[in-house]
């Protein structure tokens, strides 16, 4: 049963309740796509020129691909910049989790117009895997410089903040109360914290980091300009936290940190209270 206001549990068209992806993806291809639609914001229809309610642009291309494979607990939305190519401006990856909760295992965001920073491949080209095989550090140095954060191949668009809500009703629409998450780097982690999750592991890692990035902790010690990704002082901001735990500056790989989100019900947690913004 849904609870946010003005939402309602969400019904196939014999108006049977569906409660998980695994459900939805029993549906035929355009029931499917309707229903999975919902989770695409109106600023990324507005970048794509996306006509209506559909999934293609006014010239009729399709811009958007949505993977619901039947008797699988998992979707994707993919949309482009161009029919089967260009930039993906958003890539979202939703699965059931065995506990009865919707896990948020991706969501990339990226302006189709911004230069792009190949921090995704290491310096011969090959897929680096979010920097776990390999890191292209000439690359890095010009997306931290340009304001992106570790991982980033792209500026983005500032959408989250208009997906999030739609996420929030689509979930409670399908009565679970609970949306889960593994944040990749530690911006991910603030920034989650922004929406209202909380820690289902990870909070004593996250208040370590604070206490450590304090003057006297040891990574402040280690903010000593020995690279370009811990430079003094830049340990105050966000961005200069994760690229030196990007840099390996922690005492052991940043990893295994999960958050959660209870519909309706936002935290109030803020494990970096004294951060300065970036002056660039």
């Amino acid at each position: 049963m849904a609870i946010l206001p003005h939402n309602s549990q969400l019904l196939d068209a014999s108006g049977q309740p569906l409660s998980s992806i695994l459900a939805i993806n029993r549906l035929d291809e355009a029931e499917k796509e309707q229903i999975y639609s919902r989770l695409l914001p109106q600023r990324l229809r507005d970048v794509l020129s996306l006509t209506g309610g559909s999934l293609c642009n006014a010239a009729g291309e399709r811009l958007v691909t949505i993977i619901a494979p039947e008797g699988l607990p998992l979707m994707r939305i993919e949309a482009r910049s161009k029919p089967g190519g260009g930039v993906v401006v958003f890539f979202l990856e939703l699965s059931d989790t065995q506990y009865h909760q919707m896990e948020l295992s991706f969501c990339i965001v990226r302006d189709p117009a911004a230069p792009r920073y190949a921090v995704d491949v290491d310096e011969q080209g090959k897929n680096n895997w979010f920097a776990s095989h390999g890191r292209n550090i000439p690359e890095e140095l010009r997306a931290m410089r340009a304001g992106l954060f570790p991982n980033q191949t792209h500026h983005g668009l500032q959408l989250f903040i208009t997906f999030f809500p739609l996420l929030e009703r689509f979930v409670d629409a399908l009565g679970l109360q609970m949306i889960v998450a593994e944040p990749l780097t530690y911006d991910n982690a603030i920034r989650y914290e922004k929406y209202g999750f909380d820690y289902l592991r990870g909070k004593r890692l996250m208040m370590e980091i604070d206490r450590e990035f304090q003057p006297g902790g040891r990574y402040c010690a280690r903010m000593d300009g020995s690279t370009p990704f811990r430079m003094p002082g830049r340990e105050r901001t966000v961005s200069g936290r994760s690229w030196a735990i990007h840099d390996g500056i922690m005492d052991t790989p940043w990893d295994e940190v999960q958050i959660y989100r209870m519909i309706g019900a936002p935290a109030d947690i803020n494990t970096f209270p004294g951060r300065e913004e970036d002056k660039r």
